[in-house]
């Protein structure tokens, strides 16, 4: 399977506190399946003020500890970008590392509050657009408007939004109302693709594999296949695995 979204980098924000847990998250994905991953640090301003650098220089640390320790896992980098017109300059002076390509865009995880969605992220969209790169929504079962109003994603659909939903919330990792949520986008067909944004092995461990038997069983080993297999390698087969 291929995992587009992980807090496994260590130190630079909520997900790995060190190279040690970072290991073990690694060893943790790849006994349930997971060949490639790429890793997504946030980029929260105020909260985790990652750049291209901090978050290149995490890397190469976890590739190196990898390496040493013959673990099979194959690791790119990108992001996770909380909401915020700061994106748009960001964009413009080349701050923002891109999990893949699909249809010829850049592909950007992009994260709204858990509250709700802001005022003016329409705007966002349709610029980012306009400017060639294409917005995955990481989690939107996760987000409390959403939830309340499951309806309101086709709005972010028509404007022209993919959509990530966490591995965890199929499997009662979060709420019921988010198990119900991530269920009805499945019926919906409204999910491009499935991850786990895991950030320890503990709280919040790899859980693509129980995932996949969950969709398998919901809705075919097709679709199952489709969400975390083939479009995940359709959108990073481009990408630098080291």
């Amino acid at each position: 399977m291929i995992d587009l979204h992980s807090h496994i980098l260590p130190g630079i924000d909520d997900g790995a506190p060190d190279l040690a847990a970072s290991l073990a998250m690694a060893e943790q994905s790849v006994s349930v399946g997971v060949t490639h991953m790429v890793c997504t640090p946030h980029i929260h301003q105020g909260y985790f003020d990652n750049d291209p650098t901090s978050i290149t220089q995490a890397y190469q640390a976890l590739v190196a500890h990898l390496a040493q320790a013959k673990c099979p896992l194959k690791l790119s980098f990108a992001a996770e970008l909380r909401i915020t017109p700061d994106i748009m300059l960001w964009q413009k002076t080349g701050q923002i590392p891109f999990i893949g390509r699909w249809e010829g865009k850049d592909v950007m995880l992009l994260e709204l509050p858990h509250s709700h969605i802001p005022p003016g992220t329409d705007n966002l969209l349709r610029w980012l657009l306009k400017n060639g790169i294409q917005p995955v929504i990481a989690h939107p079962e996760r987000n409390r408007e959403i939830i309340a109003n499951p309806l309101c994603i086709h709005k972010l659909k028509r404007l022209g939004c993919l959509f990530q939903v966490t591995a965890g919330s199929f499997i009662g990792r979060f709420s019921d109302k988010v198990n119900e949520t991530a269920r009805l986008f499945l019926e919906k067909d409204v999910i491009t693709y499935v991850a786990s944004d895991m950030h320890s092995i503990n709280r919040r461990p790899n859980d693509m594999s129980r995932a996949y038997m969950e969709v398998a069983a919901l809705s075919g080993k097709d679709r199952a296949q489709r969400l975390f297999k083939t479009t995940p390698w359709l959108i990073s087969q481009g990408n630098q695995w080291q």
